[in-house]
């Protein structure tokens, strides 16, 4: 099962609704494929449920996904080394200093001929649609993975009219009222990791280990600073780091959480992977909707 480490959430501008045999279909026209000897790249979907043919993994209105990235490792610096050997090699041999096309032309020929020899790294980004509430929810720390997920699921499906989740209360300044305040909302627990950050000066503050409620963090406020990160717990659910985007990285279910489903035999895959599927899901649907509360509700234009 995919527990999400990492969540960014983004809101569909319009409404969607599909039928999984249609999604299927897609989605397999769309599916990964081994990379070739000659490929550099492959990107596609996979199944989420391990040993299952399907392309997606449903509840409901509630899909997961699986896009699956598979790039061929070639190390900048072999590349570099092989091309000038060549070239130098190329040019004693002729004696002239070859043009820069044909420089280019040799390092083509380079990374063609090893290509066929380099490994290859595998990276698999989870998206949740919820349908219900018209999210989508990419397991990703990073914008540009989250944002390829997307177009890949964009071009799969012909439209895809989605934008980043956003509050009607910026997230900084609610975060940076809580910490000025002494506290938190009633389900929120501090931890002791915070950033903080001067829009005028640029300068950054990055606390671990820190009582967030010391003087020294309340002189940062003072002196005109705002909280862009911020560690938290919201208890017997999960810990994680909420950032100024309103995304969350570092999510770490409670173990209370996942052992909720420990009585489904580990054989039983498929059982306990939509278990655990929906115990996360629901989870995460009412964190969603307890921030949004927090922040003001959902904003719906930007």
């Amino acid at each position: 099962m995919f527990w999400f480490k990492n969540v960014m959430i983004y809101r569909l501008t319009s409404p969607l609704s599909f039928n999984t045999t249609e999604l299927e279909t897609q989605l397999q026209m769309q599916a990964h494929t081994p990379c070739g000897a000659n490929d550099k790249q492959k990107f596609g979907w996979s199944a989420p449920l391990s040993g299952s043919e399907l392309h997606h993994f449903s509840q409901g209105k509630q899909h997961l996904l699986l896009a699956h990235k598979e790039e061929k490792i070639l190390p900048a610096n072999v590349i570099k080394q092989e091309t000038e050997n060549r070239i130098e090699s190329l040019e004693q041999k002729e004696q002239r200093k070859l043009k820069k096309t044909e420089k280019q032309a040799i390092k083509d020929d380079v990374i063609a001929t090893l290509l066929p020899r380099a490994f290859s790294k595998h990276q698999f980004t989870a998206l949740w649609l919820d349908l219900e509430q018209q999210l989508v929810y990419v397991e990703s720390a990073s914008a540009k993975r989250a944002e390829d997920a997307l177009a890949l699921l964009r071009k799969t499906l012909g439209s895809l009219p989605v934008v980043p989740l956003s509050f009607a209360q910026m997230p900084s300044e609610i975060m940076t009222n809580w910490l000025a305040k002494g506290h938190t909302p009633s389900w929120l627990t501090l931890l002791e990791e915070a950033e903080l950050k001067s829009f005028d000066t640029e300068s950054v503050i990055r606390c671990k280990k820190q009582d967030l409620e010391s003087e020294e963090i309340t002189q940062h406020l003072l002196a005109g600073k705002f909280v862009t990160r911020l560690a938290l717990e919201w208890e017997n659910h999960f810990s994680f780091v909420l950032n100024e985007e309103a995304t969350l990285t570092r999510v770490k279910f409670a173990d209370t959480v996942r052992e909720k489903n420990e009585d489904i035999l580990k054989e039983d895959i498929a059982q306990r992977f939509d278990a655990d599927f929906f115990l996360m899901t629901e989870e995460l649907r009412l964190f969603t909707e307890k921030l949004a509360q927090e922040f003001g509700g959902i904003k719906e234009r930007i």
